[in-house]
């Protein structure tokens, strides 16, 4: 079973309602059926427009295929050829617990299992101990449909891009240290993205 530190922190305000999408993009968050499991649709009320998976003119300088997060502005692209981008909207982990630096795709994995992380359960047991042999894969799955788990200099880092069963998370800071996708999202990211890969995270 997997480590990872990958969960939601209750946020100090409630999240306010974003402008409706437009019909063709709340399309590409419709419900599926994958590996035997549900994929609820995101409603469409919940993803802030920016938040869409869409192709723009890449920011960052990088290679083609490079994964780059910007934890600052709650946006993760995969740089393509020709000066494009494909740009998801991602949550974040919150201060003190996020990640930054260069990194690679360790491994993937399809609904993944997880567990929290040692120093998860010192910081919150009575929240994080009864998890502490480990959670199956599956749709109540903290992870989501997909991780791609982020090494470097060939350990695990213990920080994952993954899924989430929160999509209303997705441009916030509020897991502890993760990189989140809605789960559309990480699927389709997945697809594209080998092993190998280059992962750089931006400090905030």
């Amino acid at each position: 079973m997997a480590l990872g530190a990958c969960v939601t922190t209750q946020p100090d305000t409630a999240v306010v309602k974003a402008p409706r999408i437009a019909p063709a993009d709340a399309a590409r968050y419709g419900a599926l059926e994958d590996g035997g499991f549900s994929i609820p649709a995101v409603d469409p009320d919940e993803i802030k427009p920016r938040n869409v998976r869409q192709q723009v003119n890449d920011p960052t300088g990088q290679m083609p295929g490079t994964l780059v997060v910007d934890p600052k502005h709650r946006f993760l692209y995969l740089v393509q050829e020709n000066g494009k981008a494909l740009r998801y909207g991602v949550g974040v982990g919150r201060e003190g617990l996020e990640f930054s630096g260069t990194a690679t795709v360790g491994t993937k994995r399809e609904w993944p299992g997880w567990r929290p992380t040692d120093a998860m359960i010192a910081r919150e047991p009575a929240k994080y101990r009864p998890w502490a042999g480990g959670m199956a894969g599956g749709a109540g799955n903290p992870l989501g449909a997909r991780a791609l788990y982020l090494f470097k200099d060939g350990k695990d880092t213990l920080y994952r891009i993954h899924g989430t069963t929160e999509p209303w998370t997705i441009g916030e800071a509020v897991s502890s240290g993760c990189i989140r996708m809605m789960n559309q999202d990480v699927i389709d990211l997945y697809r594209r993205v080998p092993d190998g890969a280059k992962v750089v995270v931006l400090p905030v």
